[in-house]
């Protein structure tokens, strides 16, 4: 399970204090990787200190936008293995700060790639980006990675961005055609659904919004309950990059492209229903639908085709819908009622059941 690849190397995760940074951290230590980290510090609650991952992690509170700072860590760490995640991921904040959404995740992916460009040591490098980085039709035909980008808001528009930037670089300076003549290294990037879990609690979600309702004892308003989402457990798309990480490790350069990483058509719901879902698991959560034609543009639909990683990759969700909204507020629950963390007793349950289902990344 990955360790061939992963065991021992020094991989370097940047956004390693958001939630799915945290998750991927957790993931790469199960998986024996020499870790170091790139982040901003979060806000409280924060599951990266809920879980102390500074006890196996060495990082530094840098911004990616700071280029000099970023390159001395790229020199002294020397990373094999590098996955970028730190970016401003909300929609909402896009719309009140769109320079600072912009200049993270554009500029702050140049900084990345330039500090992968001037490292020798690094192999590989998989920017994860968003699927809001297509130009968004809101039609019942699922996107794949052939269609075009583009993005309504500045959040979308900038993941747009973040993509274009990582084929250039792939195209300008890693061709994969000349991977092992006129360089060492194999650029991807990744497209993932609507990921949920336990420990977000990133303001204008769906999830940490019903979860400070519970916790507050209010009724959590729905502004979109009719907006269908492609949902998924965090540890699907993480599975999914770390597939494709050891691919690229591995020298196999007919994998460095784009990738889409969503869930079965199964898990494809509308937010009321996957309100609904976590409500059956914790009777604290309750709604209330009030729709504001004030508020800004969100997307209604967006699918994904992930055909693409499912045959090549033969990556596929463990989990389904009511599994991966039932360990989700199953992890709240713990947490808020008793005091304990499960987030490593449910990445062992993931594995466990990608195991059950003979999955190719979960084999010794």
């Amino acid at each position: 399970m990955f360790q061939g690849v992963y065991g021992k190397r020094r991989v370097l995760v940047t956004g390693f204090s958001g939630f799915k940074g945290t998750c991927l951290s957790f993931f790469l230590r199960r998986l024996g990787a020499e870790l170091f980290g790139v982040a901003l510090p979060m806000p409280e609650p924060s599951l990266w200190k809920i879980s102390g991952g500074e006890r196996f992690l060495r990082g530094e509170y840098c911004d990616i936008r700071n280029l000099e700072k970023l390159e001395k860590i790229f020199a002294e760490f020397r990373p094999e293995i590098v996955f970028h995640l730190a970016a401003q991921s909300l929609v909402r904040k896009s719309y009140e700060d769109p320079l600072e959404t912009f200049s993270s995740n554009v500029m702050g992916t140049v900084n990345v790639l330039e500090c992968c460009r001037h490292c020798e040591s690094v192999r590989a490098a998989v920017v994860v980006s968003s699927d809001k980085c297509y130009e968004n039709r809101e039609t019942i035909v699922p996107y794949t990675e052939k269609d075009p980008l583009g993005g309504h808001d500045p959040y979308s528009a900038s993941k747009g961005c973040t993509e274009i930037v990582a084929a250039s670089y792939r195209k300008s300076f890693f061709p994969p055609e000349k991977y092992g003549i006129s360089h060492q290294l194999l650029l991807a990037s990744c497209r993932a659904g609507n990921v949920i879990g336990g420990g977000d609690y990133a303001p204008d979600r769906l999830v940490p919004d019903l979860v400070r309702g519970a916790l507050a004892g209010t009724e959590t308003i729905l502004r979109n309950p009719d907006s269908v989402r492609p949902w998924q457990h965090v540890w699907e798309p993480l599975s999914g990059y770390l597939a494709l990480g050891a691919k690229l490790f591995s020298g196999e350069k007919e994998f460095a492209s784009c990738w889409n990483f969503g869930p079965e058509s199964a898990c494809v719901i509308p937010v009321r229903e996957a309100s609904f879902l976590l409500g059956k698991s914790w009777d604290r959560i309750h709604v209330k639908e009030c729709r504001n034609e004030d508020a800004p543009h969100e997307a209604k639909l967006l699918l994904l085709d992930s055909t693409k990683a499912r045959t090549l990759l033969h990556w596929k969700n463990v989990w389904d819908a009511e599994k991966t909204f039932q360990a989700t507020a199953r992890w709240y629950r713990a947490f808020h009622e008793e005091g304990v963390n499960l987030l490593e007793e449910q990445l062992e349950e993931y594995i466990r059941d990608a195991k059950k289902k003979n999955l190719e990344w979960s084999k010794p």
